[in-house]
This record gives structure tokens, sequence and C-alpha cells, in this order.
């Protein structure tokens, strides 16, 4: 048994008021079922002099489902006796269609006295409430009362029927009126032949029949909602605000795919930011917005404005989607076909193609429209024109590390292609045993000078002083020469980058001459690429152009580059005509070395793909055919 503990408004106090005026009370109600149900269990608890009440109801598992109870249960109470008495029961009840009594509490087993409390179980004998059956709790030692209150509960449930029918009555009513209201904005707009007053007058009906301070329409175009009509406004710019927020707003109901209530209801789900910008910027305002769906896709949508005092009620909201049901084939034909010629011409040459595709002959259709479509592309498609060319890399600068003097080569620290760093790494030394020595003769030289100087100017000879103080000068330079020779022993490039020239480690202890070059360094930034054009190519190639170049060392690695500069005359390379083109390399890798080959593209612009594929062909058969 599940017992529903949630609280509904309770009925309208019965004190003061007479049975007949609680049945009319209870017939004029028109809340929720459950909310009915509650009500008319203390209408009968008040007839029957109940203590308390319930309606149950037998599922399809032969379980029992409590649908109200009267009064109501706190949330965290467990269900009276009574109540779990009754569900037991329930299956019985139902099958023997009878009234049963039965006691909650048997005679008393010292003092024999008889049941005080009672169960009276009935069964519903409606359409909508079968397997139901109402249980009442009665308090009463008297066997006249108890009978008294069966009689007044079985007159009583022919409310219910009488409720249902009222209910049913309603509905349909209601049914009837959305159906008529419908009917009257369709009838209207099938009167228009033209998109724009259809559009117009079906924008003005609905702002007509729900009291809506502006009802617009706006249609599909593209990605986008194009507002095409506003109730009471025959002209109106897209430039406009107003216009904009409101091709917002539809758009918001677009991508979702939903209608979108302002304000919405707690539980809503969607996403309404433009049409509360809506409402606060020209109201407050009551927004609701509709998607006209057309073939379960959305072709239109529907906003309504109203003040908002007047929110728009669940049997609006269902009125108003009937209305947009129907009229939207109606507005979407009058869209489609009273367009611009040259639209309409378009769409109908759009759906005779559709029907000239059709499901006969499939195959040898699909292969005609797929090669008319690849020569359609080859005469008029374009794409990059790539001329190539095989190219060579080669260095645009290089470092030359010279002898600095006369001698004879100690050591060698590189090799040719290793990298070195400027001003850090040591590429050779020279012997410098001989320059030391020299260096010492020239220091006690140097000496001795000074001392002559010391003792003329001590006899005062004046002149001697100064000879031999001009004699040490010069041992002193001479000093300074050797001191600076023994400093460039040691030579070290003063930039970095590969050593390309320098193989000595088999030379060491050659005499060396100054200036004789020892080592050349290229920097790898200062590389650049030679491409070589044949003459049927060169014609298109100009400086400026941007293309790419892969080694064969890495041809998975394209190179970035730019044409420089162009030779204008041809040398002959492998026995062939070439131009020779410079190209300046906007990137560079560390693997990157000095004669370096592989095949190079220019891009020259875009050209007819035809043209591109029979060139060369092109060009043999002219010179063939040439007179």
């Amino acid at each position: 048994m599940t017992v529903d503990h949630s609280k509904n408004n309770q009925f309208q106090s019965s004190d003061n008021k007479t049975a007949a005026e609680l049945i009319e009370q209870l017939e004029k109600f028109d809340g929720s079922p459950g909310q009915f149900l509650t009500n008319l269990l203390a209408v009968h608890c008040f007839m029957a002099q109940a203590n308390g009440g319930a309606i149950l109801h037998i599922n399809q598992k032969r379980g029992v489902d409590v649908l109200a109870i009267y009064p109501q249960l706190e949330k965290a109470a467990s269900a009276p006796e009574w109540l779990v008495q009754s569900a037991k029961a329930a299956n019985k009840v139902m099958s023997s269609d009878t009234v049963a009594v039965e006691p909650l509490d048997g005679p008393n087993q010292f003092y024999s006295q008889p049941a005080k409390r009672y169960v009276m179980m009935l069964p519903f004998k409606t359409v909508d409430m079968s397997q139901t059956v109402a249980a009442f709790l009665i308090e009463t030692t008297d066997k006249a009362d108890l009978e008294k209150s069966r009689q007044r509960l079985e007159l009583s449930t022919k409310l219910l029927s009488n409720s249902e029918m009222r209910l049913s009555q309603q509905t349909q009513e209601g049914d009837l009126k959305r159906l008529r209201q419908a009917m009257e904005i369709l009838s209207a707009l099938n009167q228009q032949d033209k998109f724009t007053s259809a559009s117009m007058v079906f924008c003005n009906e609905v702002a007509s029949q729900w009291l809506c301070e502006r009802v617009s329409v706006g249609f599909l175009h593209g990605r986008y909602v194009q507002l095409k009509a506003m109730s009471h406004t025959e002209d109106f710019s897209r430039k406009m605000k107003l216009v904009q927020d409101i091709e917002s707003a539809m758009e918001e109901c677009l991508d979702q795919d939903i209608e979108i209530l302002r304000p919405a209801s707690d539980d809503a789900t969607y996403i309404n930011r433009a049409a509360d910008e809506l409402s606060k910027r020209y109201g407050p305002l009551t927004i609701l917005s509709l998607p006209l769906r057309r073939n379960g896709e959305v072709i239109a949508v529907l906003t309504l404005e109203r003040h908002i005092d007047k929110a728009f009620s669940h049997d609006e909201i269902e009125t108003i989607r009937l209305t947009c049901e129907l009229c939207t084939a109606r507005l979407n034909n009058l869209y489609e076909y009273n367009r611009w010629i040259g639209v309409t011409i378009a769409t109908r040459i759009r759906n005779f193609i559709a029907e000239f595709l059709g499901p006969k002959h499939t195959w040898a259709k699909l292969l005609t429209i797929l090669g008319f479509a690849a020569l359609l592309f080859l005469v008029f498609g374009k794409g990059q024109f790539r001329p190539k060319a095989p190219f060579v890399l080669e260095a645009t600068h290089q470092q030359v590390v010279p002898a600095p003097f006369n001698g004879y080569l100690k050591s060698v620290e590189v090799e040719i292609g290793e990298k070195v760093e400027g001003n850090n790494s040591t590429l050779a030394t020279l012997d410098t045993a001989e320059l030391k020595l020299q260096l010492a003769a020239a220091k006690a030289e140097e000496a001795g000078y000074l001392k002559q100087t010391s003792a003329a100017m001590r006899d005062n000879e004046t002149a001697q002083a100064q000879i031999a103080q001009a004699n040490a000068d010069k041992a002193q330079a001479q000093i300074d020469l050797l001191n600076y020779q023994i400093g460039q022993a040691n030579l070290i490039s003063p930039i970095g980058g590969i050593v390309v020239k320098g193989d000595l480690k088999h030379q060491i202890g050659v005499p060396v001459k100054a200036g004789d070059v020892l080592f050349e360094v290229c920097p790898l930034e200062f590389l650049r690429a030679q491409l070589m054009f044949s003459e049927d190519l060169i014609f298109y190639i100009q400086v400026g152009q941007k293309g790419k170049l892969a080694t064969a060392s890495y041809p998975s690695q394209p190179i970035n580059f730019i044409v420089e500069r162009i030779n204008p005359m041809a040398e002959v390379v492998n026995q062939r005509n070439v131009f020779k083109v410079r190209v300046r390399l906007l990137e560079t890798y560390p693997w990157m070395r000095p004669g370096m080959e592989g095949v190079a593209k220019v891009s020259v612009g875009k050209r007819r793909y035809i043209w591109i594929w029979t060139r060369k062909i092109t060009n043999w058969i002219r010179m063939k055919l040439w007179l």
C-alpha cells in the first residue's frame, strides 16, 4: 500500500453548512482531481458522521494505492490502523461488489463489550475510477446509527457520477471552444491570397482573441529568424530596436525548439534571457513564444505579448498551440509561393529536380550527375597552381677563422659538421713555446734598458737616459705583441654555427702561416635555397611569391619561403637549361645543413583545374603543330 502524504488545499469548512450547500459547493469546484477527491471525502464524512475516509485504488499488481485521504496525514506519520485494515480488505470488497462493514476492534475479552469502531467500505461504480474502493471510519455503538451511515454513504456516492459527467461535459465544451477559436482564425487566414496580408491578419486575429498588446510572427531565413508581420503595424524596419529584440526572443525559441513562457514556472528548464529583456524593456509584459513546425521542422516562431497582470493560462496556451498547428501549413504555402519571382522559380526548379531524381534508374542518374558535376568542376573550378623545381641549400654568410701568427698546430678540438657556440667553443690551439721564449728575452732586454736609464739619470746624462728609455719602450712594445699573439693561440669562432671547413685533426704539428684559413663556420639562420626552374615554368615565377620546400632527408617537414631574386640568365645544369631562383627561408631547423637538396613548390595563383592538368600536353601539341 502506498500513501500520498502531500497536503492539498482543504475544502471549505463544513461548519455551519447544510448538506445541500456542501454538495452545491462541490459541484462548482474546478480544481485538480486529487483536490476534488479530498473534498468529496470531506462531504461524505460530514454526511455519514464518519471520523475519516480514504479512496483506495487497486493497481494492476493487485496492490493498493491511496488516491485521497481525509483528514490529511502528516508527512512523517504512518498509516492508521483502520486504513491498513481497509487496504487488506479492498480486493475482497471489489470482487463482491457490495458494501462491507467490518469492526476495527472485536469485543472486549474481559468485559464482553461490543466494538466501538467500524470500517465501512463500498466500491465506486464509475468509468474513470474503476477498481476503486471508498473506506470510512465510523465510531458508534448503535447499530441503527451504523445502518443510517451506510445508507447516507450509498446515496452520496452518486455525487461522484454527477461530478464526473459535469467535468466531462466541461472538458468537451472547452475543447469545442478552443476548436472554434482556432477555426475562426483559420477561416480569416484562408480568405487572404498574399503572404503579407495573411500574416498580418493572423497576428491581428490572435491579438484580438487573446487580448494581446502585440503579436509577431517571424520566419526562418538561413540560420536566423526574420520578423515578417506585427499586429496593428503595417510598416516596420528591421533596424528598429524593438524588432531586433523580438527577433532575439524568437531565435531563443527556435534554438531550443520549445515553447518559452515569461515569467516561467518554477520547474522550467529552458532559457528565456531574451524574453526577459523584451519584457523588461517594453513592459513589464507576459511573453509567450511558440515554434511553428512543418513536417517536424521549425519554420517560424509566433510571439505574443500581454500585460504582466494577464498571465497565459494552460487552456489559453493549448488553444494557441492548436491555432498554430492549423494555420502553419497555410502560412508556409503563402510564404513559399508569394516570394520574389526568382526565388519562386528556383524553389519550383528544385522541386522538379527532386521529383526527377526519383526511385527509378537511381544508379544511372547518380553516375550521370556525378560525371556532369566532375566536368563542371574541371572547367570552372579553380585551384592553386604550384610549379615545382629542385633546390639546394646554401649559406649566405660564413665566418673565416685564420691563423693569427706563424706557428705550429698544437691541437684540434672540432670536426666538420659539429655545432659551435660563438666566443665559447675552442676550435684549435697553436703552439706558443717559441713565443714564450721570445717574451722572456724581451722582458730581460726591457729590464736592462730600464737600468741604463736610471744610471744615466743619476749621472745627469740626459741624452743617454732618453736613448735608454726609448729602447725600453721598444722592448715593451715587443712584449705587448708577444702577449697578444700568445692570447690568440686558442682559435675561437666569433659566431655560432656549423663547422663546414676545417678537417685538421690529422695535421697536428704542421706549420701554419699567419692568414691561412683554418676553419669556416656557417650560422644556420643565414641559410637560403637556390631553386632551379625549367624554361617552361620560369615565366610564372615572380619576386615576392611564397611557397614551400621539402628536403630529401626530412620530406615530412615542409619549410616556408619567399622568392627573393630571379637570375635573368639561364645556366646549363645536368644538360638542361635552368633559371636559378634565390629564395629566403622563413623558418629554419637544427637539422638543416648547407648542401641539402629536395623539391620546392611556389604558389603562383589560382588557375582552372583543367588548365593545370592539361598544360604540359597542350604545350607539347602546340609545339608539334607550330609552323
